[in-house]
């Protein structure tokens, strides 16, 4: 224990006395026996005031623990760019220990939002079996790298170039989870495929001679593949078409949000993009306001060779919700544009969709968005919008409901958790000890930002990690119960359902009435 800080400063020393006359002595032995009385009194009083019972600790001593409480202050991780190191290495005195804050309400004790429950089921189909390293070695089929966790360092063992920077970026932001909790990832190893679509089909996985699934990652799922679902490279910055990381991201579009209040905003549904990377987007320009018709709908072509060359100061999505409602519909697979376009507080109006990424299923039909038609979009938007506009407080509640959702439920202290828990429950169905393989690198964050271009660099510095943080991921739910998740399910497609009913009569009572 730490001293008091109250030193002696007389122990040792020889304490003169005069010799005292008999009569003094009385005196004296009177007098102390009357400080000791009074001593007493006054120290069982406060001990009465202070203490209730044994075992309960009163106001006035939780006060004094709490001041006198450490709390770690969170440390900062200096890059090192020297710039004489042309072959950049990865420094040896990294943080290797997590410690946290002692004082429960700094401490993030709080459980995970319900969406991490989805990492039990994206991992239920190798529970059984666990994973094996000829398992993981058939994922390397499509991979675009192994990833492998030793003692806290990260190497990477790459097969081809992605799209883009998907690749840089998402390794960017697995060190940047390191660097939150060191010492807390344990290892592993997996593959991670940065395509589009997922391409470990179930049905080849079905019954008892069927091998086992590889266990392969990636940025979005379906209800007929295996993939293992991971938060997308954009969360750190998509640097070829200049979109910020997304705790920038976030605040922007709130202050966006605030500019234009939503009654004020345009009453039509409003979509902007690249309809050329699918038949549903081509499909949709159908929809577009002309001289002999209006489906309600406002829809902008994006051309990003063009906004690249003027800047992009027409692509900015924070200055995007200027609408009341918006369109989410998918591309040659999930959109990134989807979590944009969620966190404005208009009405997302969502395109029946076949892909998942590791949130949206948790979200819910009427509530968090308004389900439209694939198979009938123009007539389904026209309908939306009118319900919209004539139910003002109902729709303006269902944009507030999604745009909370992401701001709360979506910040980038919960993207880090759910990678950290996601990683952790694969680690445990392991069944043999992560290797380093021949001729993979080790990464660090200095190894890709100190030699990354200036945009790349820009996006990385942005959403680089101080340092460890100094609170504890929050607490993983449980999986879902077989029936509750059935429950949840069945809700969500009666919803929509219930919605397609309102729709067909709408045009029913139109058509009578002309």
């Amino acid at each position: 224990m730490k001293s008091s800080g109250l030193h002696s400063h007389n122990s040792g020393a020889k304490i003169l006395r005069s010799p005292l006359k008999k009569g003094s002595v009385t005196f004296a032995t009177l007098f102390f026996l009357l400080i000791f009385i009074i001593t007493g009194l006054i120290s069982s009083s406060w001990t009465n005031s202070s203490t209730i019972s044994v075992g309960d600790v009163s106001t006035k001593e939780r006060i004094i623990s709490k001041e006198h409480r450490r709390t770690p202050k969170r440390i900062a991780i200096p890059l090192n760019c020297s710039n004489g190191n042309e072959t950049q290495t990865c420094p040896a005195n990294y943080p290797s220990t997590f410690e946290t804050r002692e004082d429960d309400e700094l401490s993030s004790n709080s459980t995970c939002p319900d969406h991490f429950r989805w990492i039990y089921e994206d991992l239920k189909p190798f529970k059984a079996t666990g994973i094996t390293r000829d398992m993981v070695e058939r994922a390397k089929k499509t991979a675009h790298f192994r990833l492998v966790i030793v003692k806290g360092k990260v190497y990477v063992e790459k097969y081809k170039k992605s799209i883009q920077t998907r690749d840089v970026f998402t390794l960017w932001g697995i060190l940047q989870l390191l660097r939150r909790y060191p010492g807390r990832l344990p290892d592993l190893e997996l593959m991670f495929d940065c395509n589009d679509r997922p391409v470990i089909p179930s049905r080849d996985h079905r019954g008892p001679n069927t091998t086992a699934p590889p266990p392969l990652f990636r940025y979005c799922g379906d209800p007929l593949t295996l993939d293992i679902v991971f938060p997308d490279w954009s969360f750190w910055g998509w640097a070829e078409i200049n979109i910020k990381p997304w705790e920038t991201i976030l605040k922007d579009i709130k202050e966006g949000n605030n500019r234009v209040k939503w009654m004020e905003r345009e009453p039509y549904a409003y979509w902007k993009g690249n309809p050329f990377v699918a038949e549903t987007r081509k499909d949709l320009l159908t929809c577009n306001v002309t001289d002999n018709q209006d489906w309600n709908a406002r829809l902008f072509i994006q051309d990003w060779i063009q906004e690249s060359q003027q800047g992009f100061k027409q692509s900015n999505v924070a200055s995007q919700c200027t609408y009341r409602y918006k369109i989410y519909i998918e591309g040659y697979a999930w959109s990134v544009s989807e979590k944009y376009i969620l966190a404005c507080d208009s009405v997302t109006l969502f395109v029946k969709t076949n892909f998942y990424d590791f949130f949206t299923r948790s979200l819910q039909p009427v509530h968090h968005f308004w389900p439209i038609r694939d198979d009938d979009k123009c007539r389904s938007i026209k309908f939306a919008v009118d319900w919209g506009n004539n139910h003002k407080q109902k729709a303006q509640a269902i944009g507030k409901a999604a745009s909370d959702f992401i701001q709360e439920e979506l910040r980038m202290d919960y993207i880090y958790d759910y990678m950290f828990h996601l990683l952790n429950e694969y680690a445990k169905l392991l069944r043999f000890e992560p290797k380093i393989p021949v001729g993979a690198v080790e990464l660090c964050s200095e190894t890709m930002v100190c030699h990354a271009d200036e945009s790349e660099k820009k996006f990385m510095m942005e959403s680089l990690e101080k340092g460890p943080s100094i609170t504890s991921p929050c607490t993983m739910p449980p999986p879902y119960d077989p029936h509750a998740l059935g429950a949840f399910l069945r809700r969500t497609f009666n919803s929509i359902k219930q919605v397609e009913t309102w729709e067909r009569r709408y045009w029913e009572n139109l058509n009578k009435q002309q």
